[in-house]
């Protein structure tokens, strides 16, 4: 009998352990209200987020245009290969703003590859 006491002790223990635990009470006021909501939506993380983003692109985009197209300008000088056009379509600006998309992505694959090694997520 005390076997299957104890049994039923530990299992009201587990019973216990496993249920949810009850749901925080609603924030009240205003200033409660808007803190609850920076801190759920994370809200500051975001803009943070936002605003490297903006000077990332910014540096990854100097990185093209200064590291990456002379080198490209070195293998075709010239032309100016952004000014060629068939009728109206300016295919060779087209055809830059590829390959500068191309780069970038591939810039930030390669920071968000080396970001997630090292425990950044």
């Amino acid at each position: 009998m005390e076997r299957e006491e104890a049994i039923l002790e530990e299992l009201r223990a587990i019973r216990k352990l496993l249920e949810p635990p009850p749901p925080p009470p609603p924030p009240e006021g205003f200033l409660d209200e808007f803190v609850a909501f920076l801190s759920k939506y994370k809200v500051l993380g975001l803009a943070v987020a936002f605003i490297l983003g903006i000077y990332l692109g910014l540096l990854v985009q100097a990185l093209v245009d200064d590291l990456i197209m002379p080198v490209i300008n070195f293998f075709i000088p010239d032309i100016p290969w952004e000014e060629i056009s068939v009728y109206t379509f300016r295919v060779g600006h087209f055809v830059g703003e590829l390959i500068t998309f191309l780069i970038v992505a591939l810039v930030v694959f390669l920071l968000v590859k080396v970001a997630s090694r090292i425990g950044i997520e």
